[in-house]
């Protein structure tokens, strides 16, 4: 596959109509993959640049971040840090409300206005930019060629250079797979129905601590499980340590130095098996959050096909670059 064309830092926009570009004339000058915050950004700013742009997804504009990922787990939060704090965080300022309450229906309902908001800002932008957003599963056919399986069939666009910006997925544990009801990613605990009795969650990295705190907040027992021996491992030791005690504080309790087998669901209840040292537990929930990380989304794009080689962790291999 031809490389991307890299374009110098200190290039300006006013030097714009002076660059010339690669030009494919029965197609596009650069297809983009993916329409999270890495391809639409990068799509639009190829528009300004002259060149001609099609951005393919296969679900919304905006990818993991702005669908089910940075934006709705931060609306989340600010709902549910505005819920805890009405409810425990006024007395001491001599402000008493009453009885403070919350509706769940209307703080997903607003999260979703949130998302929807943004991911049409993107629709916006591509208009304005006339960025072709082509909606469908893409899979690369050849240097310069790539396949679209969208609801009316299969269209094959050209163009001068492919950038692949398809993001990540959640990953799974070995004997804990997702079934999207009780053992769950951060997908579905960003659009639970119910706030659970007490959750598990597998993972003290951003997502785990963000979507553990916002549950909290709302009146469950939460327990984060960390294989590690501190939170947000590879941060600064204090600065976790500080943050930990924050959480217990708010209710969340930790089990650091402990790994999650497998687990049994009986009656609705998950039961879950966990091991620290030479020490094995059984702890019952009501949902198990699996957030052990992310991996690259590259299945079903044909890499292998067209000679793309990824590295030992499934991500494609580039150089200084970032070019195959």
């Amino acid at each position: 596959m031809e490389p991307a064309t890299a374009f110098p830092l200190d290039f300006q926009t006013t030097q714009d109509s002076e660059r010339s570009f690669f030009v494919n004339d029965s197609g596009f000058d650069l297809i983009v993959i993916g329409a999270g915050p890495a391809g639409y950004v990068a799509a639009t700013r190829a528009a300004k640049l002259g060149m001609k742009v099609a951005c393919i997804e296969k679900t919304a504009l905006g990818g993991t971040c702005l669908n089910v990922g940075c934006i709705p787990s931060k609306a989340l939060l600010e709902s549910s840090e505005l819920y805890a704090r009405n409810k425990k965080g006024l007395k001491h300022h001599g402000i008493s409300l009453g009885e403070v309450r919350f509706d769940l229906g209307p703080m997903m309902t607003r999260k979703e206005k949130i998302v929807q908001a943004m991911c049409k800002g993107i629709g916006t932008l591509f208009r304005g930019h006339k960025v072709e957003h082509v909606v469908g599963t893409a899979r690369i056919a050849a240097g310069g060629k790539v396949e679209v399986e969208g609801e009316s069939g299969t269209r094959l666009l050209e163009g001068g250079k492919i950038l692949i910006a398809t993001g990540s997925a959640p990953v799974e544990l070995r004997g804990l797979p997702f079934d999207g009801e009780r053992i769950i990613s951060s997908t579905e605990a960003l659009s639970l129905a119910e706030v659970p009795g007490r959750l598990v969650v597998i993972g003290a990295g951003a997502i785990g601590l963000e979507m553990g705190s916002v549950w909290s907040r709302l009146g469950a027992e939460v327990l984060v499980i960390e294989y590690m021996e501190q939170i947000l491992p590879g941060m600064d030791v204090e600065m976790t340590g500080q943050l930990q005690r924050l959480l217990k504080r708010q209710g969340m309790s930790f089990q650091l130095g402990a790994s999650a087998g497998g687990a049994e669901i009986e009656e609705g209840k998950v039961k879950l098996a966990v091991t620290a040292g030479d020490k094995e537990s059984v702890k019952e929930c009501d949902r198990v959050l699996v957030a052990v990380g992310r991996k690259p989304h590259t299945e079903g794009l044909g890499l292998a096909e067209v000679g793309v080689e990824l590295d030992e962790r499934g991500r494609i291999a580039v150089d200084g670059d970032f070019q195959t």
